[in-house]
Formats: structure tokens, C-alpha cells, sequence
């Protein structure tokens, strides 16, 4: 049998591994800035910049924040499918919210990138 895999479609597989891996990413993330946070007596403004001056410091966070935001918009499709009824306002709210995640991921981005 053959299906369509280009499509823009949901797939209850692909959100659980998309979930999943995005989760295994921030986690990392979580921990290694809590490993810097522990190993570090005393963070100033010019090991903070040399933390996140490397690019691949800028690349993990890249990656946390991409997956923050994809991690984000699976869990409000699955809230707001689950309590908003309504279809419309349920698409505005969803619309409104995706927006905002990726105001902030935008925002992130530009941030992490600028310094």
C-alpha cells in the first residue's frame, strides 16, 4: 500500500516522535545549562557571553528553541482540540497562539544570534 507522506496532515506517530525528540532536546539543553550553572562559582557578564560566543552553544540553543516551539504548538493543537468545541474559535485561538510561539522563537533566534 502506498501512501502519501508529503502531505500536511497530522499524524498521531509522527507527534508522539515529534514530542518525544523534542522533549530528549530541551532536556539536554536543561541539563548542561544546569551542569554550567553548578560548575561555575561565579557567572559573570564575560563568561556568560564566551558560553554562548560559540557557535556551538548557538546551534544547541537554536535547537532547544525550535523545539520549544514545535513542542509548543502539538501540545496546544491536542489542549485546544480537547476543550474548544467550538471549531472557529478554536482555529483563531490555535492561530493566535502558533504566532506567538513563533514570536518568541523568532525573537530567540534573533537575540541568540545578534551577540
Amino acid at each position: 500500500m502506498v501512501t502519501n507522506q508529503a502531505g500536511l496532515k497530522r499524524n498521531g506517530v509522527q507527534d508522539f516522535v515529534t514530542l518525544r525528540a523534542t522533549a530528549f532536546i530541551m532536556t539536554a539543553f536543561s541539563l548542561y545549562m544546569a551542569w554550567f550553572f553548578i560548575s561555575t562559582p561565579t557567572v559573570t557578564f564575560e563568561i556568560w557571553q564566551g558560553l554562548f560566543a560559540s557557535t556551538g552553544m548557538k546551534v544547541f540553543t537554536a535547537a532547544a528553541l525550535v523545539s520549544i516551539m514545535f513542542h509548543v504548538q502539538i501540545g496546544l493543537w491536542q489542549v485546544l482540540t480537547d476543550y474548544i468545541k467550538p471549531v472557529r474559535l478554536r482555529a483563531v485561538m490555535q492561530y493566535v497562539l502558533n504566532i506567538i510561539a513563533f514570536a518568541y522563537m523568532a525573537y530567540g533566534l534573533f537575540v541568540l544570534w545578534g551577540v
